[in-house]
């Protein structure tokens, strides 16, 4: 069954299957000291600088609970968009793992500014009110807009002129990069962030992320945070060796692929009076209000999800291989129902 309910239900892209099969060659020590793992390793230092120091955990939840970790006490505040992933979508498994309180913030576009931070970064000394210690952000956001390596670059000085840390989810990274043509670096390292969470299972991986801290500081105890929270992969060369060929200009034929199916599925739903496209249509998310009873029958055919039950709000993400002719086939079916 076709989806487009989420790039996580694409499959895996056959250059990322074969890295897999081919790590799966005699025997090999555990926990990351093999050589799969360290080519991966160096992929990374080659995509962010020398000073990236990456650990591969499992997912995306533990990635971010073990990056927060390394970033806050348990008597800090992350500040976050109200629609961001770990405040909606993690079950609070980063408060739970770090002790922080999550702070969310709201926003239009899933995007913090300077302007929307500013006015919580307060109480600082005063043992009364939990410390703003981090500041979290998503590139893409949860509602599929972007960060310009500006945007980036001013959140960070603001936050670290208080002291404190900026993390950034990168499950979408490649998305991001490939719509604002920029290099991972760019919008990372050199914007200054602080610590990253750097997935591909959205974007063709099998399974897995990095962990990539850029200061050695802020790497120091992460291995131990990885332990304590369950993300320490024994067979860990099947994780690693996915990043080779993934940093190696995969990432961003897939991104592109996938952004550029979401442009030409945007164009086709314009075509329908009875539908509206509720955010810039930036990567590879859209979302999509549209009568209830439409959205009822849509569903009869096409797995996807509600985003905002109370505006009849739905999202659509194509992915690394989303076809013409499931473009097609949807748009067929909206004819059918619309018109």
């Amino acid at each position: 069954m076709r989806s487009f309910a989420s790039d996580n239900n694409s499959g895996v892209h056959p250059e990322i299957m074969a890295a897999v099969i081919g790590a799966n060659s005699d025997h090999a020590a555990g926990y990351g000291a093999d050589r799969w793992t360290e080519r991966a390793e160096e992929s990374i230092r080659k995509v962010f600088g020398r000073e990236a120091r990456p650990f591969f955990l499992f997912n995306g939840t533990g990635a971010n609970s073990v990056a927060l970790q390394a970033v806050t006490r348990s008597f800090h505040s992350i500040l976050c968009a109200a629609t961001a992933h770990i405040y909606v979508d993690e079950c609070n498994a980063p408060a739970r793992m770090t002790g922080c309180q999550l702070f969310p913030i709201a926003t239009p576009d899933g995007k913090l500014t300077p302007e929307l931070l500013r006015p919580h970064l307060q109480h600082f000394g005063d043992c009364h009110h939990a410390q703003p210690g981090a500041v979290y952000i998503s590139q893409a956001t949860e509602l599929g807009t972007l960060y310009t390596v500006e945007e980036v670059r001013a959140i960070a000085a603001l936050v670290h002129a208080h002291g404190m840390k900026l993390h950034m989810d990168g499950a979408r990274l490649a998305n991001a990069c490939a719509a604002l043509g920029c290099s991972m670096r760019e919008t990372t390292v050199d914007a200054g962030v602080d610590i990253l969470s750097l997935g591909g299972t959205k974007n063709g991986m099998m399974m897995g992320e990095a962990v990539v801290a850029f200061s050695g500081e802020i790497a120091a105890d992460i291995k131990y945070y990885r332990k304590q929270s369950a993300q320490l992969a024994s067979k860990m060369r099947y994780l690693a060796a996915q990043f080779v060929p993934y940093l190696d200009g995969l990432w961003l034929r897939n991104a592109e692929h996938a952004n550029r199916q979401a442009r030409r599925l945007a164009a086709a739903l314009a075509c329908f009076p009875q539908l509206r496209i509720t955010q810039p249509v930036e990567t590879n998310q859209l979302f999509v209000a549209m009568p209830r009873p439409a959205i009822d029958r849509l569903a009869e055919h096409y797995f996807f999800y509600v985003w905002n039950e109370a505006a009849d709000e739905i999202r659509l993400v194509t992915s690394w291989d989303t076809t013409d002719e499931d473009i097609d086939g949807l748009i067929g079916v909206l004819h059918a129902i619309l018109d």
